[in-house]
């Protein structure tokens, strides 16, 4: 009598067309993304802190405005500065993009993940589309949200400024871009070191340690400092300002690029070394 084999899972999506396995395992990875509720905690303290922290920053200058120098009132940028609160928001980001990786291994996850699918690069690609969608679409609407608020704060004393004025709506949305750049950083990290608090660890190093080691280096030396992860992704934020945009920072866009090639460095290492080690 002939025996009917029943195909496994991994057999059974290898049969089906390469686009379908794309389309499924995007769902995938968008029902477990959305069913974890540390996801809505982390994303919501992301947005709370980006709004709530940069509407107290800019209640308090308002205030102290009129005692303010000359100088400090020429160096002074309302877009970025209703956008203070995205410098905590950072840490948010980056723990939630080590844990969409870091959280399977633990719990071993990992191993069904890769059972059914795999192709382990379809599933980074998968974990990196998803987590950047929603990412970008939290920070950019509250990184808008931000940016009126602030400004109808700070126009009480006549230096608020409208979405349209010169720099505005780049530091909007680029401070949603940096924040969405900076998760697939901790994606790429978390992908490679496999566990949580090492890869919350190295992002803090990065986002706030190497920066501080980088002043403490001679001044001839000063130039490698707007090459850093975490400035080159700023200034996009920073550029706005006139004094923030001097030699230490690189132009708007091409500090974004800069650090966007991190993200994709630490990607591409991630994916290197996915296939080449066990689950």
């Amino acid at each position: 009598m002939a025996v009917t084999q029943i195909p496994t899972v991994g057999t059974a999506l290898r049969t089906k067309p390469t686009g379908r396995i794309g389309l499924n395992v995007l769902a995938s990875e968008w029902t477990k993304i959305r069913s974890v509720r540390s996801t809505y905690w982390t994303l919501l303290i992301t947005a709370a802190t980006t709004i709530g922290l940069s509407a107290l920053v800019c209640a308090v200058f308002a205030a102290q405005y009129a005692h303010l120098s000359p100088q400090e009132k020429a160096g002074f940028d309302p877009a970025s500065f209703s956008l203070i609160g995205g410098i905590l928001a950072q840490l948010a980001i980056a723990v939630l993009g080590v844990m969409v990786i870091t959280s399977e291994y633990a719990s071993g996850m990992i191993r069904t993940t890769f059972s059914a699918v795999p192709q382990r690069l379809t599933v980074l690609a998968a974990k990196a589309t998803v987590f950047t969608a929603v990412t970008l679409a939290v920070t950019t609407t509250a990184c808008f949200v931000a940016f009126f608020i602030g400004q109808a704060i700070l126009s009480t004393k006549g230096i608020g400024i409208g979405i349209g004025a010169p720099g505005a709506l780049r530091t909007v949305v680029g401070t949603g871009l940096y924040l969405a750049v900076l998760g697939l950083l901790a994606l790429g990290l978390g992908t490679l070191i496999r566990k949580t608090a090492g890869a919350i660890t190295a992002m803090f190093g990065i986002i706030f340690v190497l920066p501080v080691i980088a002043q403490l280096l001679p001044s001839s030396m000063d130039v490698v400092q707007k090459y850093l992860p975490s400035n080159a992704g700023q200034a996009i934020i920073n550029g706005g300002s006139h004094a923030a945009n001097g030699p230490a920072m690189l132009a708007p866009w091409v500090g974004l690029g800069v650090f966007f090639l991190y993200a994709v460095v630490a990607l591409g290492a991630a994916a290197f070394t996915l296939g080449r080690r066990d689950a």
